[in-house]
């Protein structure tokens, strides 16, 4: 399934049949019948992105692209460009924050314009897309890829805040609503591994979790999958599983503000509690 979005051409301003040298962003390319005018890739960048309610800001690596209607070429409804971006990002496992035509979203930079916004979780990045349309025409697409908080922790490094500070808060990624860890994180669960068998008198809680999305009940089910995913991977490993307990709080102990993109990834967490 393919994306493509919508910029509008400056009046006056006479495009040209030939294709730019500009590429299609490496997760979306354009329509048929369209091709590239303009674009660029700014290394590092914030955008205002619309939800509905208001508008979140992301920053991270920033793809723009605009795209034109071929001479003569048949061109696509607006209906069908705003679908065909949804279905994508649905198929990238990716979710649909905003469809429609705001009037009054100050905030956004494309107000006033039929525009499609969503998300989706690529490895260690989170992709954050719009794509704005006036008529078929033109097109205009941002892609920021943020990248998800990452960390970087060793056996000793987990040891001393153990001893420490009685606790230690952990960034693993899980698949988007479950508890199946990805593999990026799967170092992470290497180096709790090591502590272990480096220290075989040491017993700790793992215990999940949660941001305020969702309800607290399926925030509360989700963060103790979580923790026993932990636990099962630790285990699998050769630790005895009297050494760990397992345990979901949800949403219920944050350390940040959930009223935020950043609050809520730091909300994200498994924390190693010393027993």
């Amino acid at each position: 399934m393919f994306i493509f979005v919508l910029l509008l051409v400056p009046a006056g301003v006479q495009v040209h049949a030939q294709e730019s040298e500009i590429k299609d962003t490496p997760w979306f390319s354009g329509m048929p019948n369209y091709a590239i005018y303009d674009g660029e890739d700014i290394e590092f960048d914030g955008y205002k992105f619309f939800n509905g309610k208001n508008c979140t800001t992301v920053e991270g690596k920033k793809f723009k692209r605009t795209y034109y209607l071929k001479e003569d070429a048949q061109k696509s409804s607006v209906i069908q460009i705003m679908r065909n971006y949804s279905n994508a990002i649905k198929s990238m496992g990716g979710t649909v924050i905003y469809e429609g035509w705001p009037q009054t979203a100050e905030c956004a930079e494309n107000n006033g314009l039929n525009m499609v916004v969503g998300k989706a979780v690529k490895g260690t990045d989170e992709l954050w897309v719009e794509v704005v349309t006036l008529g078929g025409d033109d097109y205009y697409l941002i892609v920021v890829l943020k990248e998800l908080m990452k960390q970087d922790v060793t056996a000793s490094s987990m040891f001393e805040a153990l001893n420490r500070d009685g606790h230690i808060a952990l960034y693993i990624n899980f698949d988007t609503g479950k508890s199946i860890i990805r593999d990026e994180s799967k170092p992470i669960i290497e180096q709790i591994v090591q502590m272990m068998k480096a220290n075989p008198d040491l017993k700790i809680g793992v215990e999940g979790h949660t941001d305020n999305v969702g309800t607290p009940a399926s925030n509360k089910n989700l963060s103790e999958a979580r923790a026993k995913s932990v636990v099962s991977a630790i285990v699998a490993q050769g630790v005895s599983a009297d050494r760990l307990s397992p345990a979901g709080f949800g949403q219920d102990k944050p350390v940040a503000d959930n009223g935020t993109e950043e609050g809520r990834a730091k909300n994200r967490r498994v924390e190693l509690v010393k027993k």
